[in-house]
C-alpha cells in the first residue's frame, strides 16, 4: 500500500469528524483551547483505534460488525442530533444555559467519537496481511482526523460568531442527522 493511498483513506475518514467538528464549534458558545483540543484529540484517536481493532481482530470479527455499523451509526447520531433539535424547540431561555455547558460534554463527545468512526473499524480489514503498514496508517489516520477536526471546530467557531441566526443547535442536530443518514445510504445502496 502506497502513502498516498493511505493519506487519502485518513482524509475519507476524516471527513464526518470535519462535519460533526464543524457542528460542536457552532453549537458550542466559548470554546476554550482545552475542550477543541480535547474533542480533536477524542476523535483523532477512535479513527485510529477502530482501524487498529479491525486489523487485529481480522476477518472473523467484521463479519458480524458489518451487516450493521452503518446502523449503529445512524441510530446514534439520529438520537444525538434528535435530541439537539429538541432541546432547541424547547423554551429559549432553558437551553441559553444548557446550550454551554451540556451540549458537548465529554460523554457526549465520547459517544460522537465512536459513532463517527464506526465505519473506520471495516477499514481495517484492509490491512489485513499488510502487518507492517497498519502502524503508519493507524498514526496518520489519527493525525489526520485531529487536524480535520480542530479546523472544522475553528469554522464552526467563525461562523457562529460572524453569523447571527437563534438555531445553530437546531441546525447542529440536523448536520448530526445527515451524516448519520449519509453513512447509511452509502452502506445499503453503494
Amino acid at each position: 500500500m502506497t502513502l498516498t493511498f493511505i493519506v487519502l483513506l485518513a482524509i475519507g475518514l476524516a471527513m464526518d469528524c470535519f462535519a460533526v467538528s464543524i457542528t460542536y464549534g457552532v453549537v458550542q458558545n466559548n470554546i476554550t483551547t482545552a475542550h477543541r483540543l480535547l474533542m480533536a484529540f477524542l476523535f483523532g484517536f477512535f479513527q485510529a483505534f477502530m482501524p487498529l481493532i479491525g486489523w487485529s481482530v481480522g476477518v472473523s470479527f467484521a463479519k458480524y460488525i458489518e451487516p450493521i455499523d452503518h446502523w449503529l451509526a445512524f441510530f446514534i447520531l439520529l438520537l444525538i442530533g434528535g435530541k439537539m433539535i429538541v432541546e432547541n424547540l424547547r423554551n429559549k431561555e432553558e437551553i441559553t444555559k444548557e446550550s454551554n455547558e451540556q451540549y458537548f460534554t465529554f460523554k457526549r463527545l465520547m459517544i460522537l467519537s465512536i459513532a463517527t468512526s464506526i465505519d473506520a473499524l471495516a477499514t481495517g480489514l484492509i490491512f489485513v496481511g499488510h502487518d507492517n503498514e497498519i502502524w503508519w496508517a493507524i498514526a496518520i489516520i489519527g493525525i489526520v482526523s485531529l487536524l480535520f477536526s480542530m479546523v472544522g471546530s475553528l469554522i464552526g467557531s467563525y461562523c457562529r460568531n460572524r453569523f447571527t441566526f437563534n438555531k445553530w443547535e437546531m441546525f447542529g442536530g440536523l448536520i448530526l442527522i445527515a451524516i448519520g443518514t449519509k453513512i447509511l445510504i452509502e452502506h445499503l445502496f453503494f
